[in-house]
């Protein structure tokens, strides 16, 4: 379990980079709305561990070749924000938990489903 100052050091990186990444001029990247569902950083500062959630993605590929070619930009501008002794290297995965989620509440919400009329 991260110490408390790691984890507060989690939600600015998370805080920061949700700003910065509406701030990226990269088509690759313009492709949707962009989360950042989570942030996970090394105890040594190192390495962060970030998790983006894209509404609508078009090319995975193509997006994880332009957080690719961003990810200097960010790391630099994370460190002009953030008061940190190290900027971490940003690791990104992509999550797909939210778009897993509206999928299975289209499935619900299209199920025919009767009702008690007794209720």
């Amino acid at each position: 379990m991260p110490s408390n100052k790691l984890a507060r050091t989690n939600d600015d990186i998370q805080y920061a980079l949700s700003k910065l990444l509406r701030e990226v001029k990269d088509p690759r990247i313009d492709q949707g709305m962009i989360s950042v569902t989570r942030v996970e950083t090394t105890g040594d500062l190192r390495y962060s561990k970030v998790w983006l959630s894209v509404m609508g993605m078009k090319d995975e590929k193509e997006f994880k070749r332009g957080l690719k070619s961003v990810g200097g930009w960010l790391r630099h501008e994370l460190g002009q924000s953030l008061n940190l002794r190290y900027t971490p290297e940003l690791v990104f995965e992509i999550d797909h938990s939210i778009e897993y989620g509206a999928h299975i509440s289209d499935l619900i919400s299209s199920l025919d489903i009767k009702h008690d009329e007794e209720e």
